[in-house]
């Protein structure tokens, strides 16, 4: 069952707990591409000091977030990576999730093509780090800034359910390279399915 636009309209850690198990798809030219959500981390928009929109900051990269939720947030890290997120929040409450794992479930054999590029044959280790990370799952899926600001219902990119996690086997914990975020550093936004091999390391 694809989501509706009432799933966006819950709290953003709310949110972000829900996602898990979720399956991520983009429907591309050349067929299905599609990944089972693992890991994410939530960001709270301007009072917390690890979000990009923290303070109230309002630029062209994070005007998106500030619109309704249910849109796609993408960003570049080190002018190379790119990072899918997915808007939460009510409009002007700039909030939003970072996908960072992805277990692969429909169109792998592409994915690995986008991610390392043509061969006959992948290595263990290529198939292991195939998408686990924000880095990796954005190349593997085929997301870039052209994808910035697409609606997650009716558009080429959307969620559907796919697999329910129990409280069990959920891991929650503070988020990963955040040094810059001071006290908000421990703040645990960051949700994932323990031991999946896809979870970024």
């Amino acid at each position: 069952m694809m989501v509706t636009k009432h799933f966006f309209t819950q709290d953003t850690l709310t949110l972000a707990r829900e996602l898990l198990g979720m399956e991520l798809i983009h429907n591309t030219p050349k067929g299905v591409l599609s990944g089972k959500i693992v890991e994410v981390e939530a960001y709270k928009g301007p009072e917390d000091k690890a979000a990009h929109s923290y303070g109230g900051r309002r630029t062209t990269r994070t005007e998106v977030m500030y619109g309704p939720p249910g849109h796609v947030y993408m960003f570049l890290i080190y002018g190379m990576h790119h990072c899918f997120n997915i808007v939460t929040g009510p409009v002007s409450k700039p909030e939003a999730i970072l996908i960072r794992g992805l277990e692969p479930t429909e169109g792998t054999d592409r994915m690995l093509n986008n991610r390392y590029g043509t061969k006959e044959r992948y290595t263990n280790t290529q198939i292991r780090n195939l998408s686990n990370g924000p880095g990796k799952l954005s190349r593997a899926m085929g997301f870039d800034m052209s994808h910035y600001g697409l609606p997650l219902i009716g558009s080429e990119i959307t969620l559907r359910d796919y697999k329910q996690i129990p409280d069990s086997e959920v891991e929650v914990g503070p988020r990963i390279n955040i040094d810059y975020a001071e006290e908000h550093v421990g703040l645990p936004y960051r949700f994932s399915i323990k031991s999946n091999p896809y979870v970024s390391k």
